[in-house]
């Protein structure tokens, strides 16, 4: 035991070298080269010149189309280390190998520290990941977050069902999604609830005629993913100035109904970007769509979740 354990701490501080090595150098030596990043980084920067950390603006005028929480990140990023890129690409770069750690740590917990360690591999070494945690852009902290939210509504379904006694205890993995949707929707908007709802909805949809859906755990799971977004609509509504109705709101209907965004595109136009951007680990993939009969329940039904977040998020984009 105590070996093993000594194997796993060094798993989890070469994780974290690797993520420094890879996402820390030479952060700041481009420009920022995007819409999203120049934008996001000039509300970051508006947020301190402001000290207004409530509201995201650009050009020093209410831009509702985007909740705070990554631009705040940002802020107190640029608050240590002065408005630079570097400052505005640092948070994603921790979340990168925050990332890596939480994929290192779920896969030990439901395999072994080798398969834990070769995910975080294989993820650190595919293209759009490893490009993603060292710009300035929403995506990789969202992912993250959304993430989580479906891992605990996983650990819901598999501790609840195992020990069935207790499942009202267990209903606080239900809450505890219900957080990381919370950060979700307050980093990206209302897609932060609606893909993992969509996966747990298609989960119990698939599994109906054995599970009764969990009316009690999905209301907690609701309040708390809406207390905090509701809050912060409220204040930037009483507090504002600008129309967060139509901007914010209305963008997000928006996004979902038309090709706002870049979001358009051919019907595989988001798998050709899965299969070259996540390379090599979109090759494996397709490995996990196979049965395996060595797999126990648990990792059955967390693959079950990950093959239906990944279908909910190519369908709704």
């Amino acid at each position: 035991m105590a070996d093993t354990n000594k194997i796993e701490r060094r798993a989890y501080l070469l994780i974290i070298i690797m993520g420094v090595l890879l996402f820390f150098p030479y952060l700041g030596t481009v420009h920022l080269f995007d819409w999203d990043e120049i934008n996001f980084a000039e509300a970051a920067r508006e947020m301190i010149v402001t000290g207004d950390y409530l509201t995201v603006r650009i050009d020093y005028k209410p831009f509702h189309e985007k909740p705070p929480l990554f631009i705040q990140m940002q802020a107190v990023s640029m608050l240590v280390f002065g408005v630079n890129e570097f400052a505005a690409r640092l948070p994603n770069a921790i979340i990168g190998i925050i990332s890596l750690l939480v994929i290192y740590h779920i896969g030990k917990k439901l395999y072994d520290y080798k398969f834990g360690l070769l995910w975080a591999l294989a993820y650190i070494g595919s293209i759009l990941p490893n490009f993603y945690f060292k710009t300035g852009i929403i995506d990789p902290t969202f992912n993250l977050f959304m993430f989580l939210s479906i891992y605990y509504i996983f650990r819901f379904y598999n501790e609840g069902l195992s020990d069935p006694v207790n499942n009202l205890y267990h209903t606080r993995y239900a809450a505890i999604a219900g957080v990381f949707v919370m950060l979700a929707i307050m980093t990206k908007g209302p897609v932060g609830y609606l893909l993992p709802l969509l996966t747990w909805i298609s989960f119990w949809f698939f599994r109906r005629k054995s599970l009764k859906f969990p009316f009690r755990a999905f209301t907690y799971f609701t309040l708390i993913a809406a207390i905090i977004p509701i809050t912060w609509y409220i204040l930037v509504l009483v507090f504002s100035a600008g129309d967060i109705l139509d901007d914010f709101i209305s963008y997000h209907l928006r996004l979902l109904s038309t090709e706002d965004a870049g979001h358009g595109g051919p019907i595989y136009y988001h798998f050709i970007i899965l299969l070259i951007g996540c390379f090599p680990a979109s090759i494996i993939m397709f490995r996990g769509f196979r049965k395996n009969v060595e797999d126990n329940i648990p990792q059955m039904m967390f693959k079950s979740f990950m093959i239906l977040l990944l279908s909910v998020v190519v369908i709704v984009f």
